[in-house]
């Protein structure tokens, strides 16, 4: 037993190796999230409830874009396995095109959808203050989804920590910006919520600058960047990434979405059970950035392996990387579970006496969310990774459809009714989201056994 569990173990150091830059590049963007959210909290429950209402657009458009460039990940490490250089540019160049399309497209339609804020019996001091911080975060999609494109290609060629000094760097403008912008500081007036969503447009860009510069002067992506261009378009690699790209954006969606719903669920049960439902998120986010950077380590060793055809390697290796990200949720779960009472304390200031009765129902309520949020560590975990790993083999359509029954068909009926229709409140809207993901990660890992396992025998 212990010679068959060394088999999955032994690949944990260069697993984490990969995966640890990518993680703490999320790790760094969630906290500044949290960040923000702590800062926007001192203003009020409204505020942070209208951060929570302006990102769930924003979320939704982001999920279509970074699901669409996980594409060129996969397409890379394939051609990487292969030592195809030229093929590799040639992946590198029409993916970074079609982000950009995508980025401006993303930003339009989010800015023009702003005036359904009003539409969707939301409370009116929220919508109030969303609308101006939905602006803004709208535009910082162009940047953030070019910034994708050159993070894709360098993750797909096993370089994970250009993307990770670009995120922190960002990461470090955006606090800073944050403090001046919200609270006024030397000439900067107080912005408040607006101010958070323009310290989240700058970083964005400079995040962007950053990586590109790296790309182009780095020694590393001299063969991929030395003489590029692009005279006549490649239709066919076009089709092909846009094969990919779509059904991953789909799977990022109904997964977002999902998460989404629970945000306008819980507006309508009130500003502050929306509040606590945001604390909830954004904390049960910063653990599951470890499950999405070990999905890019999967989608890449995956795709390494395919490229070379060893799909008995390729076995072996994914599900060592399952087995790391099981461990890590486990240790999450039990660290929620024994910290749920003070955790929403982070966010909230429990001294002012015009708020107290709001803060002290936020707090409860959040708290009781986290142990929910506990136990679907382990599956929101495993969906993700084993996600990845199916991005690797280049499959996206079938886990598409998995996900979108998991989700729309499972997991949010059982939102909407426990959470609108039961005393549950809030409450019940996480115990959609646990069946959803528990429904996902079931489902992904099946299909996942059937498609190594038929790879192997034909190989």
């Amino acid at each position: 037993m212990i010679s068959s569990l060394q088999q999955y173990t032994q690949e944990f150091k260069y697993n984490w190796k990969l995966s640890y830059p990518v993680i703490i590049g999320l790790l760094g963007h969630t906290l500044v999230q949290l960040v923000d959210n702590i800062m926007v909290g001192q203003l009020g429950t409204a505020e942070l409830a209208a951060v929570s209402l302006g990102n769930s657009f924003f979320f939704v458009a982001m999920s279509l874009g970074i699901g669409f460039s996980t594409a060129i990940t996969p397409l890379i490490a394939e051609t990487d396995g292969k030592g195809d250089v030229t093929q590799g540019k040639k992946v590198f160049l029409h993916g970074l095109i079609l982000c950009t399309l995508l980025g401006v497209f993303l930003s339009l339609l989010v800015l023009l959808s702003k005036p359904l804020l009003f539409q969707m019996g939301q409370p009116e001091e929220v919508v109030v203050f969303a609308f101006p911080y939905l602006k803004w975060v709208a535009i910082s999609l162009i940047p953030l989804i070019c910034f994708q494109g050159f993070k894709q290609f360098s993750e797909g060629l096993s370089h994970t920590r250009p993307a990770m000094y670009a995120t922190l760097l960002g990461n470090l403008i955006n606090v800073a910006l944050n403090y001046v912008l919200i609270f006024g500081f030397w000439n900067f007036p107080k912005m408040g919520v607006e101010g958070a969503a323009i310290g989240s447009l700058v970083s964005r860009f400079f995040m962007l600058a950053f990586l590109s510069l790296y790309v182009r002067f780095n020694h590393r992506f001299k063969l991929y960047v030395s003489n590029i261009s692009i005279k006549s378009p490649d239709t066919t690699l076009f089709r092909k990434i846009i094969k990919l790209g779509f059904p991953s954006a789909l799977q990022m969606f109904f997964e977002v979405i999902f998460f989404t719903a629970a945000i306008w669920l819980s507006g309508f049960l009130g500003k502050n059970p929306q509040a606590a439902n945001q604390i909830a998120l954004n904390l049960s986010s910063m653990t599951f950035m470890f499950a999405m950077g070990l999905g890019v380590t999967a989608m890449i060793r995956v795709g390494n392996q395919k490229g070379k055809g060893d799909f008995v390697s390729l076995k072996r290796i994914a599900y060592s990387i399952f087995l790391l990200i099981f461990l890590f949720d486990v240790v999450f779960c039990t660290v929620f579970l024994l910290t749920n009472q003070y955790l929403p304390w982070l966010y909230l200031d429990g001294n002012n006496p015009l708020q107290y009765t709001d803060v002290i129902e936020v707090v409860t309520l959040a708290s009781t969310l986290l142990i929910v949020s506990a136990f679907f560590q382990i599956s929101d975990g495993l969906q993700a990774v084993v996600l990845g790993a199916l991005r690797g083999l280049q499959d996206v359509n079938i886990p598409a459809g998995i996900t979108f029954f998991a989700y729309g068909i499972f997991g949010f009926p059982i939102s909407y009714y426990l959470g609108l229709h039961t005393e549950l409140g809030a409450f019940g809207i996480w115990i959609g989201l646990f069946s959803g993901l528990t429904a996902s990660a079931v489902l992904l890992f099946i299909r996942f056994n059937h498609l190594t396992k038929k790879l192997i025998i034909n190989s």
